[in-house]
């Protein structure tokens, strides 16, 4: 499938320590939906597939849509949004516990979706049921980007999906440029009529935008 591109935009950070501030050099990346892989034999079981992508309000957005399925992806800094509707006629279920993610690293984990608490993110998730027209929206969050920090300014944080951010600009054009070419993959498998249909979505980092200043 042709490639779909993302542009992946971080806003500059300025931490503060105890002893003042120093600037942060944050790399933006374009990235794009570049492959799903559908079931087996999709395109006699599901019809043709196909992936699109469209600007919503400023956002970029990607589609793939079968006969079964129609699902919007909008990658976050920090998670995965998106929308699933069931174009079958019959339920569809999503097991949590097997959904996967696959890192720029290529380190595979689990996910969380939004009710989770943070604490439980590598817990037994209950599975979700989609009835025949209907459709959810929610998130994916790799629980292994998911750490909690003690003491009086504390608690529970998020760490990108891509590494972005770096304290010279050294370490910006040394690090920052290896990971173009790198992916993202979501694995999801959904049930359809008790058969598990494995979908695999892989997001390419393109290229860097930006330079180290």
């Amino acid at each position: 499938m042709r490639n779909l591109r993302m542009l992946f935009l971080l806003a500059g950070v300025l931490p503060f320590t105890s002893c003042g501030t120093f600037k942060s050099y944050v790399a933006s990346y374009s990235i794009g939906l570049s492959e799903v892989e559908s079931p087996a034999d999709s395109k006699q079981q599901f019809g043709e597939t196909k992936v699109v992508s469209f600007n919503e309000e400023g956002v970029n957005k990607y589609r793939y849509e079968d006969d079964y399925i129609d699902i919007i992806w909008y990658v976050g800094l920090k998670k995965f949004n998106f929308t699933l509707k069931n174009k079958s006629g019959h339920t569809l279920k999503i097991n949590w516990d097997d959904v996967s993610y696959v890192d720029v690293k290529g380190q595979v984990g689990r996910v969380m979706y939004s009710g989770v608490k943070y604490i439980d993110g590598n817990s037994s998730q209950p599975s979700t049921t989609i009835p025949k027209g209907a459709s959810i929206s929610d998130i994916l969050l790799p629980t292994d980007n998911v750490y909690y920090i003690s003491g009086q300014y504390g608690g529970w944080r998020e760490s990108y999906l891509v590494p972005c951010v770096y304290k010279t600009p050294e370490a910006f054009n040394s690090e920052a440029p290896a990971l173009v070419g790198k992916k993202l993959t979501i694995m999801m498998p959904i049930m359809i009529e008790n058969v598990q249909n494995d979908y695999t979505f892989t997001f390419n980092i393109d290229e860097l935008t930006n330079e180290a200043k």
